[in-house]
C-alpha cells in the first residue's frame, strides 16, 4: 500500500498506536496508515485496488479496508477546530498538503503521535515522543488537547493499561477540563476498558483522581483520606485500598463470567465506609459499611451506565463480600441452611473472588488457596449450590393442581416452602409435595 502510494506521488506513515506498541515491542491490534499528498478520491481509487473499502466520513477522509491480511485504516491528515461542547462539535478539514510536524499537533499525548515510514523504517518524532514511551510518562502534544475532555479518562486508561505516570502538567490541564459534557457512553467505555482490559486498574483509578476524572463519580472521590485501622489495613487509606484490591483482582480477571460487573464490584465494595467509619474503642472501625454501601453503589452504577441490570447483578456482590471471611472464623457453627440461603442472595464463586481481592488488597495470599474461599466452596459443593442459587421445588401449579385458589395465600405458602427447603426439612421436592399435602387449605 505505501508503495503504491508512493508511485502516485503521495507518502504513507504508519501513525498512533501502531507506532507506539512496535517500539514497545508489543503485537499491534491494529495498522493506521496517514496519508500526505493524495486527494480523498484518489485515494479511494488506490485502496480499492487492495480490497473492499468501506468510507467512514467523507468530512473525515477516513477509510477503512479490509484485505485478506487484516483491515487498514487510512486517513489524510487534518486539522480539527472546536466548535460546540461535546465529541461530535469539531469543524475538520482534510488537508492532504498538510507538513506531518503540524499534523501530529492534533494528536492526544506524545507516545501516540510518532509515524513510521514503512518504506524505508525512518521514525518521525517531532514531539519527543520516544523519551517519553522509555521514561513511560504520557505527556500531552499541543494545547489541542483539551478540545476533547475525555482525553482527561483517557490518560487515565493508559496509566492503567502500561502502568506509566502522567505528566504534571498534563495531569493540571486534566483538571481544567469540563467532563460535565461528555455523553455517559463514552465515559462508560473508558471505565469499562480500563477495569476489563488493562495490566494495572489500581493505577488507574489513582490517575482517575490524579486528572479529576473522580468527580464523575463522588462516591469513589470520598474515599480518599477515609482511615482504616493499620493493624488490618497497613496500606492506607479506602480508596489506595481499593486500587491494590484492584490490581490484586487482575490475577483472576480470566475467571470471572462476567469481569466488568466483578471488577465493578472489586471497585465499589468499600464505598460504604466513606459513611460509616469513625473512631471507637482505640480504634478505627466501619460498622456496617457492607450493606451501607448498597445505596451508594446504586448511585455510582447510575453515573456510569444505563444499564438497568448492572446495580442487581453488581450491588448483592457488595452487599455480601465479608461474608467468606466472617463464615469461616465461625465454620463450626454454620449451618447448611446459612451457606443456601447466602447462594440464594448471590454467585458463590463471584463472591470468594471479590472478597478474595478484598483480602488481596492488603496483603496477597494465594487466590488457590485462600482458606475462606476454598471452605465455602467446598461446602457449597457438597450442598450443591457452588455453581447455581438453589431453586424452590414448589411451584403455584402444584398448588392449584391441589385446588388451592388463586390468591395471596398461595404466595405465603410458596415462600414458607422455600423457607423449610433452605432449612433441609424437606430432602427432595417429594418430601416437600408432601408437606404441601398436609396444609389446610383456605376457608372461603
Amino acid at each position: 500500500m505505501a508503495e503504491a502510494i508512493e508511485q502516485a506521488g503521495g507518502r504513507a506513515y504508519v501513525v498512533g498506536g501502531s507506532v507506539r506498541d512496535a517500539l514497545l515491542g508489543r503485537l499491534a491490534g491494529d495498522a493506521d496508515l496517514e496519508v500526505y499528498g493524495i486527494a480523498p478520491e484518489s485515494l479511494e481509487r488506490l485502496a480499492a485496488q487492495f480490497g473492499s473499502v468501506h468510507l467512514v466520513g467523507k468530512q473525515f477522509a477516513v477509510l477503512h479496508l479490509a484485505t485478506d491480511a487484516g483491515t487498514i485504516e487510512l486517513a489524510l491528515p487534518r486539522l480539527e477546530s472546536k466548535t460546540g461542547p461535546g465529541h461530535r462539535g469539531f469543524a475538520v478539514e482534510a488537508r492532504p498538503d498538510l507538513d506531518p510536524r503540524e499534523a501530529v499537533q492534533r494528536r492526544d499525548f506524545t507516545v501516540n503521535a510518532m509515524l513510521l515510514d514503512p518504506l524505508d523504517g525512518r521514525l518521525l518524532d517531532f514531539v519527543d515522543g520516544r523519551r517519553d514511551l522509555e521514561r513511560g510518562v504520557l505527556r500531552h502534544v499541543s494545547p489541542a488537547f483539551r478540545e476533547d475532555p475525555l482525553r482527561a479518562l483517557r490518560a487515565a486508561r493508559f496509566a492503567a493499561r502500561f502502568g506509566w505516570s502522567i505528566a504534571r502538567e498534563t495531569s493540571a490541564l486534566c483538571r481544567s477540563l469540563d467532563l460535565a459534557e461528555l455523553p455517559l457512553e463514552r465515559i462508560e467505555n473508558e471505565w469499562r476498558r480500563m477495569l476489563v482490559e488493562s495490566a494495572f486498574p489500581g493505577r488507574g483509578l489513582l490517575a482517575m483522581e490524579e486528572v479529576g476524572g473522580l468527580r464523575l463519580l463522588p462516591e469513589l472521590a470520598q474515599l480518599r483520606g477515609v482511615p482504616q485501622d493499620p493493624v488490618w489495613h497497613p496500606e492506607g487509606d479506602v480508596l489506595h485500598h481499593t486500587a491494590l484490591a484492584l490490581d490484586a483482582a487482575v490475577r483472576i480477571r480470566d475467571e470471572m463470567e462476567d469481569p466488568f460487573v466483578e471488577m465493578l464490584a472489586v471497585l465499589c465494595h468499600d464505598l460504604g465506609k466513606a459513611t460509616t467509619t469513625r473512631f471507637e474503642r482505640g480504634r478505627w472501625r466501619s460498622p456496617a459499611h457492607d450493606t451501607g454501601g448498597e445505596e451508594l453503589t446504586r448511585q455510582l452504577l447510575a453515573r456510569l451506565s444505563r444499564r438497568a441490570d448492572l446495580a442487581d447483578a453488581v450491588v448483592p456482590l457488595v452487599r455480601e463480600h465479608l461474608r467468606p471471611a466472617q463464615l469461616y472464623f465461625v465454620r463450626d457453627e454454620i449451618k447448611d441452611a446459612t451457606l443456601r440461603r447466602l447462594a440464594s442472595r448471590v454467585d458463590l464463586r463471584a463472591l470468594v473472588r471479590i472478597a478474595w481481592a478484598d483480602s488481596a488488597g492488603r496483603a496477597l495470599p494465594d487466590a488457590d488457596n485462600w482458606p475462606p474461599g476454598v471452605w465455602l466452596l467446598e461446602r457449597a459443593d457438597a450442598l450443591g449450590v457452588a455453581d447455581e442459587a438453589p431453586r424452590p421445588w414448589l411451584r403455584g401449579q402444584d398448588l392449584i393442581e391441589l385446588g388451592w385458589p388463586a390468591g395471596k395465600e398461595i404466595g405465603k405458602l410458596l415462600a414458607e416452602g422455600f423457607e423449610r427447603q433452605l432449612d433441609g426439612e424437606f430432602s427432595d421436592r417429594e418430601a416437600a409435595l408432601a408437606w404441601l399435602r398436609a396444609q389446610p387449605r383456605p376457608t372461603a
